[in-house]
């Protein structure tokens, strides 16, 4: 007794949702006992809680002639319907599907009950000699041989039951179950009517409860505790746990008062995760004197594991209480435990019970088999679950149709086709065919490798090899359809199915909306929503997710606040990264009234503090906000996170709001004495004036205690990139030694940052160096720039060595050199002036790619240019056309410019008339080449015909214009226009330079006028 009740001392899973909803509520655990106030007790709890288990869905193969066709079984009575094998509904997250072994864990659940429900024959019953001896007495080893009137007597009982229930099931809707028993065409015992009330009831459970209602109304046959149980059983697997509890409630103690009954009970709650109801039956158990047996704590299990995840070591913790209550566990116990860590994918704690099972010589058998190679295949085991599939058969097991498409699914889940193609053979060889698991299979296999005309075909091929596709099959088509953003093929595959009279789920519904929503159709997914909840079906946790995000993008935050309200009244709870998207939402739209809202229930229904509060909503960027938790945490004397109160300054800091910072700097160091220090004020000091580009005051104070301590590495970032904008490297440069040589890692930006600074410094070596330590020490930059930034630091210092070094560097490590780089490696060549080296790169790239750009070109150009070569550039202009490439005014300017370098005057005019025939304007820049070109070779005609063109053509000449006209007349020795230009340069308002005094000073000097220069 004290070990059993040791069991009941397991507590139910604990879970770190924060939503109150209404479907998980933990009822408190008590002392059950049958008087009036447990009986409401009870009674109230059930009513308010509603079972939201999917309709299971029909496997065909359950009877052993359609699960081993080639070991030609034949069924020895006819059952009235396929037995029901249950599915679990795949997960919500991206509605992905997991097919294949959950027909074989899903039905195993309820077997400890069933097993107790058939047992009731020789458990606990008394049956008379009649019923012995028409049933004969169970065999465990091998079957009873009857006498010829046993079989006559067995056969008339079949046959009683089986005339009521057909004609039972045969009744119209407005005909009542009395209209037949009342007529009494057949003599029926006890027994017979319980067979009745079981057999009714695997069609229509209303039925069977009016044949248990009419036995009590007439009081012809009193329910005893078989009938009890079978009735119980019955509206269990209906999912009418209401009604459930009130037969149970109502029934005598004498009948109730058995072990079978409370097995079926507890059955009903099991079947929906109610594990503090079937405690409450066990230890109510143990007050009416009954002795628990391993169906009951079999039960237990089973309703243990569905009513939350696994714990880790659960499994081998249930199974030491089993055996410490003085029972030993079956296959069933086993079994049960297996299937539920195949449900969650726990590979760990199955293996734990298969061994435990193997060690106490418990044989598996082939269910163990299917959940075990189930439970390989969620893991992406694909190994181990072949390995178990061998084992199975040369332990003299046969493989079934949930065999094969439990291994199917382990091959299809690491998208391995060919074995897939391979099992599927197999599998038609063997006599079994493929089913519709196997077909959702193969389909979810093909749509989540995006391939989805092979995913169509084979729903294609499912249909017509006769297959009727199940509403798994449809939501996985429209998933991967929705997430390749193919919604028209979604919407045709969603019309198939309402036209085949599949009523779509909520994941149906929510895949659907999912793609509508990644689409960017605002307006079809909300509708698509609306139509659900129209349908009469309450949207999941990932439908409401969907829909408040997409309505927070698209702006609609009061859309999104009745939303969230109706999300909350229902139960759920957005996760933490929506929460911080809503608020920062919310905050950019002002709406302080709902940030207050949301807040509330982030205390109420998240059960966070007012330090992991304050956290989000700087994620958010409610600041102001922040800043009130912020001081709620420092009032009750807690610790709080300082990166908390230097995010919520810097903020400040940035928008402006200096004295909103002060003011809380000032808070925090009157209320906090204990943990505040000088430290602090300092750090959250630098921040601020970094934040307001302070920067003076900010390395001041740096200055002034940074030998002192070490600051923090916000402090550090905040500084450097600081300096790196106002371009003072050599500070953040001494900045970043500092924080290295006081131990601080710096962050992967920082390095990044520091490594820009110091090739701009012209220091590439010891930019290569830091990134090489970097990188030593398992921290990637992640972004080529820095490299690409070695590159063209090693290009201007003219170490081409270097350079082709780190491009091999980034082939090594990337697999592929982008354009970036090569565009680099070709600039240092071409400051070094190797074209060959510079060509070779270019050929490179129109070999492999990626295609050249403008600037390869002009690189490859600037090359030619450096060597000296210009009568070259010709050639290569022409190479370039031929190859298809259009020459870019930039490229001309280039030509142009490199021959006015030279001199060349005639090659100037040439290119110049070229680029106006080919339609480029001129620029100013052109003009200013030009301009200087033709003041330094005394082209005196030109150059004013020039200069009248720019003035026509709306460009004013600037004063380096000016310069080189001032000069090319007083090279002529035309002092009056040197005089002109000079009153022209004092017309337009321009601020003479050093240039344009000295050529003063040349042409007074030429004109021996030197007096005239202090006038």
């Amino acid at each position: 007794m004290a070990a059993s009740t040791a069991l009941l001392s397991i507590a139910p899973p604990q879970f770190n949702s924060t939503a109150k909803s209404k479907v998980t509520r933990k009822p408190p655990f008590c002392s059950c006992s049958l008087d009036s106030s447990n009986s409401a007790t009870i009674s109230s709890t059930v009513s308010e809680e509603r079972d939201n288990t999917p309709k299971k869905f029909t496997y065909t193969r359950a009877s052993p002639s359609s699960r081993w066709p080639h070991l030609k079984f034949t069924d020895t009575h006819q059952s009235s319907q396929p037995s029901p094998l249950s599915v679990a509904v795949p997960s919500v997250k991206d509605v992905e599907f997991d097919s294949g072994n959950d027909g074989n864990v899903g039905c195993y659940e309820g077997r400890g009950m069933e097993k107790g429900e058939e047992s009731l024959n020789s458990n606990g019953f008394q049956l008379n000699d009649e019923t012995q001896e028409v049933l004969g007495r169970p065999s465990r080893t091998r079957a009873k041989k009857m006498t010829k009137l046993a079989l006559k007597r067995a056969k008339d009982w079949r046959q009683r039951v089986q005339f009521l229930t057909d004609k039972i099931l045969g009744l119209k809707s407005e005909e009542f179950v009395a209209d037949v028993l009342d007529e009494k065409m057949v003599q029926m015992t006890p027994t017979d009517f319980c067979f009745v009330v079981k057999w009714v009831g695997q069609s229509s459970w209303q039925r069977a409860l009016e044949v248990y209602e009419w036995l009590n109304l007439r009081n012809w046959y009193s329910p005893n505790a078989r009938m009890l149980a079978t009735i119980l059983a019955v509206l269990g697997k209906a999912n009418q746990e209401a009604l459930a509890v009130e037969i149970f409630m109502r029934a005598e103690q004498s009948i109730g008062n058995t072990v079978q009954v409370y097995n079926s009970m507890m059955g009903v709650y099991a079947r929906n995760g109610r594990f503090s109801r079937v405690q409450q039956l066990l230890e109510l158990m143990h007050e009416r004197g009954l002795e628990p047996d391993l169906v009951s704590f079999n039960t237990l299990i089973n309703a243990r594991l569905k009513s939350g995840p696994m714990t880790p070591n659960l499994a081998i913790e249930l199974l030491d209480e089993v055996r410490s209550s003085g029972t030993q566990p079956d296959i069933i116990t086993y079994n049960t435990l297996i299937s539920a860590c195949s449900r969650e994918s726990n590979v760990e704690e199955a293996v734990k019970v298969f061994n435990d099972m193997e060690s106490h010589r418990c044989q598996p058998d082939l269910w163990t088999y299917n959940a075990m190679i189930s439970v390989f295949g969620r893991c992406g085991m694909d190994g181990e679950a072949a390995r178990l599939f061998n084992e199975l058969e040369a332990n003299g097991f046969y493989p079934d149709a949930v065999t094969y498409n439990s291994l199917l699914h382990a091959f299809a889940r690491q998208g391995n086709i060919e074995k897939v193609k391979e099992i599927c053979e197999e599998m038609v060889n063997m006599g079994f065919g493929k089913d519709e698991m196997t077909y959702n299979t193969i389909i979810d296999m093909y749509g989540k490798q995006g391939r989805h005309d092979l995913a169509l075909q084979v729903y294609n091929d499912m249909t017509s090899s006769g297959r009727s596709p199940d509403v798994i099959t449809y939501t996985i088509l429209i998933d991967s359809l929705g997430k390749d953003n193919k919604m028209a093929e979604a919407s045709k595959v969603m019309s198939e199915m309402l036209n085949a009279g599949i009523k779509p789920t909520v994941r149906t519904y929510s895949a659907l909306i999912c793609g509508y929503a990644k689409a960017g159709k605002r307006v079809d997914a909300e509708d698509m929503f609306d139509c659900m909840v129209r349908s009469g079906i309450h949207p999941d946790h990932l439908a409401y997710t969907v829909m408040l995000d997409m309505n927070l993008r698209f702006g609609e935050t009061k859309k999104a606040m009745l939303l969230y309200h109706d999300m909350v009244r229902n139960g759920f709870t957005p996760d933490l990264a929506l929460y911080e998207f809503m608020l920062r939402s919310l905050g950019r739209a002002n709406e302080e009234e709902n940030i207050q809202i949301v807040i509330k229930d982030l205390k109420e229904l998240g059960n966070l503090g007012p330090q992991s509060i304050s956290s989000l909503l700087i994620k958010g960027e409610c600041y102001d906000f922040a800043a009130k938790m912020l001081k709620l945490v420092i009032e009750e004397g807690s610790e709080f996170n300082h990166d908390d109160l230097l995010s919520i300054l810097g903020s400040y800091s940035s928008s402006g709001k200096i004295s909103e910072a002060i003011e809380l700097l000032n808070f925090v160091k009157e209320h906090d004495s204990r943990s505040m220090s000088k430290k602090l004020i300092t750090d959250a000091s630098i921040i601020i004036n970094c934040k307001a580009q302070n920067l003076n005051a900010a390395l001041d104070e740096y200055r002034e205690t940074g030998d002192s301590y070490t600051f923090s590495i916000s402090v550090y970032e905040s500084l450097i990139k600081c300096c790196e904008q106002a371009e003072l490297f050599a500070e953040a440069s001494q900045i970043f030694s500092d924080m290295r040589a006081k131990g601080v890692k710096p962050s992967q930006d920082i390095c990044g940052i520091i490594t820009v600074i110091y090739c701009k410094m012209g220091f590439p070596e010891t930019a290569h160096y830091l990134i090489d330590q970097v990188e030593a020490n398992g921290m990637l930059l992640g972004d080529i720039s820095f490299h690409v930034s070695l590159i063209e630091a090693y290009g201007k210092l003219k170490i081409v060595e270097k350079a082709e070094s780190v491009v091999a560097t980034i082939e090594h490590r990337y697999g592929v050199v982008g354009r970036t780089a090569y565009n680099a490696l070709i600039q240092a060549y071409a400051l070094s002036g190797f074209y060959e080296k510079a060509r070779a790169v270019f050929n490179t790239m129109m070999r492999n790619g990626p295609s050249p750009t403008v600037d390869t070109i002009n690189n490859l150009m600037q090359a030619l240019i450096v060597d000296g070569r210009l009568n070259e550039l010709y050639v290569l202009i022409q190479e370039l056309q031929d190859m298809g490439f259009k020459i870019s005014k930039s490229s001309i300017l280039l030509m142009l410019e490199a021959f006015a370098q030279a001199g060349n005057v005639f090659e100037v005019k040439k290119i110049y008339h070229g680029m106006r025939a080919a339609g480029y304007l001129p620029t100013m820049h052109l003009y200013r080449v030009i301009i200087g070109l033709l003041s330094r070779t005394k082209q005196v005609r030109d150059a004013e015909a020039m200069l009248s063109e720019m003035e026509e053509a709306g460009f004013k000449p600037d004063l380096s214009i000016w310069n080189s006209m001032l000069k090319l007349y007083t090279r002529i020795e035309d002092f009056k226009k040197t005089v002109h230009i000079y009153q022209r340069i004092q017309e337009a308002g321009l601020k003479p330079d050093l240039d344009t005094y000295n050529t003063l000073i040349i042409m007074y000097c030429r004109d021996r006028r030197p007096h005239d220069l202090f006038c």
